[in-house]
């Protein structure tokens, strides 16, 4: 059982894009900070046409083109890249830099922000660069438990966009429990297609015996997407690319569910197809559960 939606979201999509078109328009080398997505496929596949992936935009020779990732990343970064003079293109998430502005907004107001994410993301750390002394991060429902803050605090939560749905919606009703005061964002800050690839999710735990999730390892929202599997009774397990296929996952499984998360390419998902075929699961069934039409535009200067 084939899962749709599924794999490159939009805003995946725009930021390979823009690495592809700075290729084409500047030629090799382009730098690029962090993963551009979290996909080591793609990282090997952008490297072989020139692109040269470095951990800090200081790795930069000054002067060069500079792409930030899809993740974002904080104002002490631009300013840094700005030093040295750097040609910057920013393949921020449309949705991640939405999540930057509320920070900003919240915070010129005074308030204090409960960052619902991974401490340790990039798009965490680029959104707390925005107002470090107003945001405090909120990792799971312990943490929302136990935080102190001092009496009469204004409060704000935002969240990270690639977490589970269920799990974000749990953290934020108790802090609002403790918190009655607490204002969220104008809309969810849990994008789209995360949203839409984790009730594909559930859809595919109430039918499959075993679902697989293709996706690197550092993926958050292809990570959130096997927890949903398991916490909806299935067993689940993530898959880089189909040599990470386990074999003895299959035994007594009559119906395979298979999906992948927002940085996974498709052709890693045929591949994983393919071999299930090979192993005696060669009927495919597609279930869909939502239709993406989302297309985010690159800036007008890779046009």
């Amino acid at each position: 059982m084939l899962a749709e939606p599924r794999g490159f979201c939009a805003g995946v999509e725009r930021a390979i894009g823009m690495v592809e078109r700075a290729l084409e328009i500047h030629g090799s080398p382009v730098y690029v900070r962090k993963q551009i997505i979290h996909n080591q496929y793609v990282v090997r596949q952008l490297e072989k046409r020139g692109a040269i992936f470095v951990e800090s935009e200081e790795d930069v020779p000054e002067g060069e083109v500079c792409v930030f990732s899809a993740h974002g990343v904080s104002p002490a970064v631009r300013a840094s890249a700005d030093a040295r003079e750097l040609n910057v293109i920013d393949a921020t998430c449309p949705l991640v830099s939405k999540v930057h502005q509320e920070a900003k907004r919240f915070a010129a107001g005074g308030r204090t922000i409960l960052l619902i994410g991974h401490a340790e993301h990039e798009e965490v750390e680029g959104t707390v660069g925005e107002a470090p002394e107003h945001i405090v991060v909120v990792e799971n429902l312990e943490d929302a438990r136990t935080l102190q803050l001092p009496a009469g605090a204004e409060v704000s939560y935002l969240t990270q966009t690639t977490l589970s749905l269920d799990e974000t919606r749990d953290i934020a009703a108790e802090l609002l429990r403790r918190f009655p005061q607490l204002r969220g964002p104008g809309s969810d800050d849990v994008c789209y297609a995360s949203q839409n690839r984790q009730s594909a999710v559930k859809e595919l735990a109430a039918q499959a015996d075993l679902v697989l999730v293709v996706g690197s390892d550092n993926s958050s929202n292809s990570v959130r997407m096997v927890e949903v599997a398991i916490r909806h009774g299935a067993e689940s397990y993530l898959v880089n690319d189909v040599s990470k296929l386990d074999e003895s996952w299959l035994r007594g499984v009559t119906t395979v569910g298979v999906t992948s998360g927002a940085s996974a390419p498709e052709i890693l998902v045929e591949q994983l197809v393919s071999r299930l075929a090979e192993l005696g699961y060669g009927h495919v069934d597609t279930i869909t559960t939502a239709t993406e039409d989302v297309v985010f535009a690159m800036p007008g200067s890779l046009q």
